[in-house]
C-alpha cells in the first residue's frame, strides 16, 4: 500500500507516533511518503522506502497573503504527491489543519481517481483547539468528511462525541504504541555519569506548555529532596521554561534541576530513571509516561483523561488528583524508599508497556487501513 502521512514534524507526542508508525510501515513493505513543512524530528536518515515531500511555506510577496494560507499550500502538495506516486491513501494526524487540506486535496483528485481519507486524533486537537468558537465548525466538518477516524485513547474518542456529535462518523481507538528495540532498561545510560551514587534520579519530558504543569515537576521534586538526596532532568523545551526555572530557583532546588533541552532520544535517560513525573493538566493518552514504562521506570502522573487507560495506580505507577502536589510527593517518597516495591513496580511497566508495543498496535492500523480501502 502507498501510504502520505501529514503530521506535524516538530517535538511532541503526534509527530513522533505519526513518524514511528510511517518507519513501522515501511519495514512491514509499505511505501510511506511524509508531507509537511520539513523533515519529522524521528525521522533520521534514510529510511527503506520512506520518502519526504516538504511543503513550500515560502511567503508570497501578494499583500494580501500576510497570513500564509498554509492550509491550501499543503492541501496542494498532498494532491500533487497523490497524483505523482498514485497514493492509496492519506493518513493526517491532528484535525486542524490536516484533516481540512487532506479533504481538499481528495476533492481536487475526486476526477482523477479515488483517494481515502484517515485522521488520528490525537488530543488537544480536539480537547483545546477544535473548541475553540472559531475552529469549532471546521474541525467538526473536517472530522465527519474523513473516511476513517481513529483516537488514541477511549477518553479521546468519547470526548470527541461528547464535544462534536459526530454522527456520521465512527471512531476507532488505536492507541499510542513505542518501539521497545529502542525503548528497554538494557539502553540505560550509566548512572554515575548522570548523577552521584546516592542520589535518586527524577525525569520528565515534555513540550513545556502550560498543559503540562512543569512547575508542578519542580514542586514535587523540592518537596522530595528534603527527604533524600536526588537529582531532577527535564528534558525539552517550550512557552514555560522560563518560569520554570525561576520556580526552581525560589525552591531552592535549582542546584540539582538540569534542563536538557530538545534531545533527539531520551531512551538512556529514561532507562536510568528511578521515576519519571507526568503531573499534567490532561493527557489524551500520555505517550512519554509509556516510552518511560518500557524502559522499566515507573510513573508518578495524575489520574485524568486516558491517564488511567495506561497505568493502574500503585501497579505500574502512582496517580494522584490534579495539583495534589503534596501528595504526589509524599508517594514518591514513600516508593522510592521501599526498594522490593519500587522493583516490582519496574516489572509491571515493563509488563504493560510490552501491551503497547508496535508489534501488536501498528497491525491494528493496517487492519484499519483495509477496512477503509474496502467502502
Amino acid at each position: 500500500m502507498k501510504i502520505g502521512i501529514t503530521c506535524y514534524p516538530t517535538y511532541g507526542g503526534s509527530g513522533a507516533v505519526a513518524t514511528e508508525l510511517g518507519l513501522d510501515l515501511a519495514r512491514r513493505g509499505h511505501e510511506v511518503h511524509f508531507i509537511t513543512y520539513q523533515s519529522p524530528f524521528r525521522l533520521r536518515g534514510y529510511a527503506k522506502r520512506v520518502f519526504f515531500h516538504e511543503v513550500d511555506t515560502t511567503i508570497s510577496r501578494y499583500p494580501l497573503f500576510d497570513h500564509y494560507p498554509y492550509e491550501l499550500a499543503l492541501a496542494s502538495r498532498q494532491y500533487e504527491v497523490a497524483m505523482q506516486e498514485r497514493l492509496d491513501l492519506l493518513h493526517v494526524h491532528y484535525a486542524i489543519p490536516h484533516a481540512t487540506a487532506a479533504y481538499l486535496a481528495r476533492e481536487m483528485l475526486r476526477q482523477t481517481y479515488p483517494i481515502k481519507v484517515i485522521t488520528t486524533l490525537h488530543g488537544t486537537d480536539i480537547t483545546l483547539v477544535g473548541q475553540e468558537a472559531s475552529f469549532y465548525a471546521i474541525s467538526r466538518f473536517s472530522i465527519e468528511q474523513s473516511d476513517g477516524v481513529t483516537a488514541v485513547s477511549k477518553f479521546l474518542r468519547d470526548e470527541t462525541y461528547r464535544a462534536f456529535g459526530c454522527v456520521q462518523c465512527e471512531l476507532a481507538v488505536i492507541p499510542n504504541f513505542v518501539n521497545l528495540a529502542d525503548y528497554r532498561p538494557g539502553v540505560a545510560t550509566a548512572r554515575d555519569s548522570l548523577v552521584p551514587p546516592d542520589h535518586k534520579l527524577l525525569v520528565h519530558v515534555s513540550n513545556f506548555r502550560e498543559v503540562k504543569r512543569v512547575k508542578d515537576v519542580v514542586r514535587i521534586f523540592a518537596r522530595l529532596r528534603r527527604a533524600m538526596p536526588a537529582t531532577l532532568m527535564l528534558v525539552g523545551d517550550g512557552p514555560e521554561r522560563v518560569d520554570v526555572e525561576q520556580e526552581a530557583r525560589d525552591l531552592g532546588a535549582a542546584d540539582d534541576v538540569h534542563f536538557l533541552g530538545r534531545i533527539d532520544s531520551a531512551a538512556p535517560l529514561l532507562a536510568a530513571a528511578d521515576l519519571f513525573v507526568l503531573p499534567s493538566q490532561s493527557e489524551s493518552f500520555g505517550l512519554a509516561a509509556l516510552e518511560a514504562m518500557a524502559c522499566g521506570t515507573p510513573v508518578l502522573a495524575t489520574r485524568v483523561a486516558g491517564l488511567p487507560e495506561l497505568i493502574t495506580d500503585d501497579v505500574e505507577g502512582l496517580l494522584e488528583p490534579v495539583g495534589s502536589v503534596e501528595a504526589m510527593a509524599r508517594r514518591a517518597i514513600d516508593l522510592l524508599r521501599d526498594p522490593v516495591r519500587h522493583a516490582r513496580m519496574r516489572e509491571a511497566a515493563l509488563a504493560r508497556a510490552a501491551q503497547f508495543s508496535t508489534d501488536v498496535v501498528v497491525p491494528q492500523y493496517e487492519a484499519y487501513y483495509d477496512r477503509v480501502m474496502a467502502r
